[in-house]
């Protein structure tokens, strides 16, 4: 069975793939290898609307928002146990930035507090490597660059929902979610220099029953 569903999960990051291959099918989407998912796919995600939450549905926590008392670099991890709900917030999150305002490192300390608290799941790396490194920065903050973003939509990949669905349990074992996103980010610079992409990304959420949601991973493809 673990091999099975392991033809289903997503690819993260190789150097954990040996911790990880005993736990399960949700550890496996966060942070294992899926050769067979993702040999021949193409590179972008399905366009249709958000699925509801596969099974077995958590327990439900109602969003209460951004703590009031934040202030910082990045905007504060929502409080909400939706799994499709959160990384949405999280995808607009890692597309928007301000380098007239903020550092690099401040950046990255930002981005620290959506992580999983549970050191074993969760991949820095993958979502680090997302940021620009410190000397792109300061060249993007000489030309006063920020970017903003606007979220299409989000879904679970096909491939999570069948392997969730030939093995419902395996999700209990961390509450680990793929999801994908799409949107727009738009970027702005000096001199009134503008522009705007198409962005996509898988994550892995992970949302434990009536506990708010948080980012394990970063996907290296977008998964369908």
């Amino acid at each position: 069975m673990l091999k099975r569903l392991t033809d289903y999960s997503l690819r993260w990051s190789p150097n954990r793939r040996v911790t990880v291959m005993g736990i399960g099918l949700a550890c496996l989407l966060a942070l294992a290898a899926a050769t067979a998912f993702l040999t021949g796919r193409d590179d972008h995600p399905g366009t249709g609307a958000s699925d509801p939450v596969p099974s077995p549905a958590h327990s439900s926590v109602t969003p209460t928002g951004q703590p009031s008392s934040w202030s910082g670099p990045v905007a504060a991890p929502p409080r909400i146990s939706d799994p499709v709900q959160f990384a949405k917030a999280a995808a607009k999150m890692l597309w928007s930035y301000d380098t007239r305002t903020t550092s690099q490192a401040q950046h990255l300390t930002g981005i620290r507090a959506w992580m999983t608290k549970e050191g074993e799941y969760g991949d820095w790396a993958s979502v680090a490597a997302q940021i620009p490194d410190p000397v792109l920065w300061s060249r993007m903050a000489d030309q006063e660059q920020h970017a903003t973003a606007t979220i299409a939509e989000g879904h679970y990949p096909s491939a999570f929902k069948q392997a969730l669905a030939e093995d419902p349990a395996a999700i209990t074992k961390a509450y680990i979610y793929a999801v994908t996103v799409t949107g727009k980010q738009t970027i702005t610079w000096a001199k009134g220099g503008t522009g705007a992409e198409d962005r996509s990304v898988t994550l892995a959420v992970q949302c434990r029953p009536s506990t708010d949601c948080s980012l394990v991973a970063i996907a290296p493809r977008v998964a369908p």
